[in-house]
């Protein structure tokens, strides 16, 4: 779900136009935004008091690397990122859907062969990111998109 942008949040971050607050976890807060050329977009700004820190902006440069090369169905794909800006950012494609946990909150458990799709897709989308160097950190329900799947 999209909520409004508070008054204290930007409008813009790099070139793109920030629409809405996705969400927000430790590292920074997730805003629905959209690209120059009108492509709808994630875009991930990280925390002052995580910038500060020089050890910091260097694990996330090397970290927005290793994304860009990551690929697979069930990972949202690097669009743009600056990690060298005064509040360093990275953009993703958007994955419309909600959440696994705002799914759970509203329907309930999920049918058993719903779990083992999901925990199938969840399990390619890490390998994904492993065989890039990457550990992700921050996987819970409310960080996985239940994208539209005629599946079910």
């Amino acid at each position: 779900m999209v909520e409004r942008l508070d008054p204290s949040d930007p409008t813009h971050v790099g070139p793109y136009l920030l629409e809405g607050r996705l969400g927000a976890g430790g590292m920074g807060q997730v805003f629905l935004g959209t690209s120059p050329a009108g492509r709808k977009v994630a875009v991930k700004l990280i925390r002052p008091e995580s910038a500060a820190a020089p050890q910091f902006r260097e694990r996330f440069a090397r970290e927005v690397d290793a994304a860009r090369r990551v690929g697979g169905f069930h990972t949202a794909q690097v669009v743009d990122a600056d990690p060298e800006a005064p509040s360093p950012w990275l953009v993703t494609e958007y994955i419309p859907g909600p959440t696994l946990q705002q799914v759970v909150t509203g329907q309930g458990p999920l049918a058993p062969a719903a779990v083992l799709r999901l925990g199938a897709g969840l399990a390619e989308g890490l390998a994904a990111i492993h065989r890039c160097g990457l550990v992700h950190r921050d996987l819970k329900p409310g960080n996985v998109i239940r994208a539209d799947d005629p599946r079910g």
